[in-house]
């Protein structure tokens, strides 16, 4: 091991027995370089942040001028500062109607946070309902709507209540749980951590409706899903319905930090007022972050982006169905978000290592640990998804003996 490893396993907190432990000396394009000099294809996009890969020219040049011009100036929302400003102007542009406003966060969970909160002032209600397999983040909020309870009991009383219905199910009888008693309900239109699930378009229109008649605000996490993961530049066109509140993150910043929530004026609103600054951040919403994700979203529609990832998705999907692996149950996908669902666990874990001992990083996924979850970066070339596609064979293969 190196110092360097030393150093990480005695200074910084672990987040698993097991970290992966790579040495990332440095990335470009959809490619890591570990310092002894091996190359690793990122398949899974840095968990979906890095959706142009690593190093794109357009970003790192609007991070540089940013950087010359200012950095941090004043908590968010006070100062008139451009990048923020006109990135939240484009996303309005792209999302329908009336999501008109944005709020930025520092990430995903932080923006679920802000959405319970508002969500819960603007109705006057207490209640919230999450889904079985949902993961919304780690933060206390955050972590009472996650769907898998052995991911909440070890931390005791957490923010509530919260009624967990079953995923992709339209049964009446759960779905009038949905109440004058809930605020909101929070749904991930493709549940990522859960096992890459791909909801029916009916499952997502009785929510809304139910929503309506209860007087509940629909909240879509559009963390992982959103800036063309899914073949669409927001997931929601899939289903033809609009939340009350999206929340986004991941690659919104473009590889920097940086997380969102828009909706209609009249819900964000209530933040502003009995009592003013009823949420505030200093450093979400970051200029630089900001000039990041707007560089990278303009990039993403001027390249087509979202239809690339629809039709190389569509290729990966059929390269891992020939396989025809006895070991694999299913594969899922949609865009490029992709699982691969495994009849073991530990089979998936094996494949996992063996897939990483031949230089392509996969990960499986936290609720569902049978389930690996493909997410390459949008801009991969042909020529890497081959080279993905053999060293999944030969792992398969290598797991066998």
């Amino acid at each position: 091991m190196t110092q360097l490893g030393d150093y990480f396993r005695q200074n910084l907190a672990q987040t698993s027995d097991c970290p992966i432990g790579l040495e990332i000396s440095r990335a470009e394009g959809s490619w890591l370089v570990a310092s002894d000099g091996r190359r690793y294809l990122d398949f899974i996009a840095g968990i979906g942040v890095s959706a142009l890969g690593h190093g794109n020219a357009e970003v790192l040049e609007a991070i540089a001028a940013q950087a010359r011009r200012h950095l941090h100036v004043m908590v968010y929302g006070e100062y008139m500062i451009e990048s923020q400003v006109m990135l939240a102007r484009r996303l309005v542009e792209l999302l329908p109607p009336p999501l008109e406003r944005v709020y930025f966060t520092n990430s995903g969970a932080e923006a679920i946070e802000c959405a319970l909160k508002v969500a819960r002032k603007f109705t006057g209600r207490a209640g919230f309902v999450a889904f079985d397999g949902a993961y919304h983040g780690d933060t206390m909020g955050a972590l009472a709507l996650a769907g898998n309870r052995a991911m909440r009991e070890p931390f005791g009383a957490l923010p509530g209540p919260v009624t967990h219905l079953p995923y992709d199910n339209e049964n009446q009888s759960a779905l009038d749980k949905i109440d004058s008693t809930i605020a909101a309900v929070v749904v991930e239109p493709i549940q990522a951590e859960g096992g890459v699930r791909i909801p029916e378009t009916g499952f997502i229109r009785a929510i809304r409706e139910r929503c309506d008649r209860a007087g509940a605000l629909l909240i879509f996490d559009e963390v992982l899903t959103g800036f063309g993961r899914t073949g669409k530049m927001f997931a929601l066109e899939h289903f033809g319905v609009v939340p009350d509140i999206i929340v986004m993150a991941k690659a919104l910043g473009g590889g920097l930090p940086l997380g969102a929530l828009c909706s209609r004026n009249e819900v964000l609103g209530t933040l502003s007022h009995d009592p003013p600054l009823g949420h505030i951040t200093t450093f979400g919403g970051h200029p630089l972050s900001c000039a990041a994700g707007l560089a990278s979203l303009n990039v993403i529609l001027r390249e087509r982006l979202h239809e690339r990832a629809a039709t190389i998705g569509k290729e990966i999907v059929r390269s891992l169905l020939a396989m025809r692996a006895p070991e694999i149950a299913a594969v899922r996908g949609l865009g490029m978000i992709i699982g691969i669902e495994f009849r073991d666990s530990a089979v998936a874990h094996r494949f996992v290592a063996a897939t990483l001992a031949r230089g392509v990083v996969v990960n499986w996924t936290l609720n569902a640990d049978n389930v690996v979850r493909l997410a390459p970066v949008l801009t991969i070339a042909p020529d890497e998804v081959n080279f993905a596609m053999s060293a999944m064979t030969t792992a398969l293969d290598a797991i066998r003996c």
